[in-house]
């Protein structure tokens, strides 16, 4: 069973892999956005390191800490809709200490349910929504995945949706130029994974 203190034991790891990633999440997201990518994770996972040890026992008071800090962060579209996910999955562990790593597939559902509706986007139109969905339903079907392995269905994800055009956001408004090229937002969520594996 993982303890809030799991998720402090993390977070100077994915903060450092989001800090090196920052260039690469700027230029991929300078292609079809704001080019502010990179910058909207490391200024969160700042965020995360100060309050690091302030997050308290509970899971549900601890990832509503982590949505806020996203949320004070940046006022990003990613940002807001990374934040949106956290706080539908501090509502499902309100009050609870503890977490099985069974619990992940439901977690990720209802956090993919409340990102599509405060986005207002549907699966396919090449978003971050298509990589989660993808890493949720590996976890739905086989819950003891492990996370090297769940990294490698959201890469797959990534290539899958290469040569599709982005449907959403400012992205769709290059929707030629966007085919060939990776999902900013996608490859954003494989580094958070990322930066959650044990070296």
């Amino acid at each position: 069973m993982m303890k809030v203190s799991w998720l402090q034991d993390q977070l100077p790891r994915l903060a450092e892999h989001l800090e090196s990633s920052a260039e690469e999440l700027n230029g991929l997201d300078a292609q079809l956005g704001d080019g502010d990518l990179g910058v909207t994770m490391v200024r969160g996972s700042r965020q995360l390191l100060e309050i690091r040890e302030e997050l308290p026992d509970d899971w549900g008071m601890a990832l509503l800490k982590c949505a806020q800090a996203f949320t004070k962060t940046s006022g990003s579209s990613y940002g807001t809709i990374l934040a949106t996910g956290l706080m539908a999955m501090a509502k499902q562990k309100k009050g609870q200490a503890e977490m099985d790593s069974s619990e992940w597939a439901g977690l990720l559902k209802v956090a993919l349910e409340a990102m599509q509706q405060r986005g207002k986007a549907e699966l396919g139109q090449k978003t971050v929504l298509d990589a989660l969905s993808a890493a949720q339903k590996k976890l739905e079907s086989a819950p003891e995945t492990g996370l090297l392995d769940l990294i490698e269905v959201v890469q797959q994800t990534i290539e899958e949706f290469r040569d599709k055009p982005c449907q959403i956001g400012r992205a769709r408004i290059f929707q030629d130029k966007s085919i060939g090229l990776d999902d900013p937002g996608m490859v954003a969520f494989k580094r958070l994974l990322e930066g959650i594996v044990p070296n």
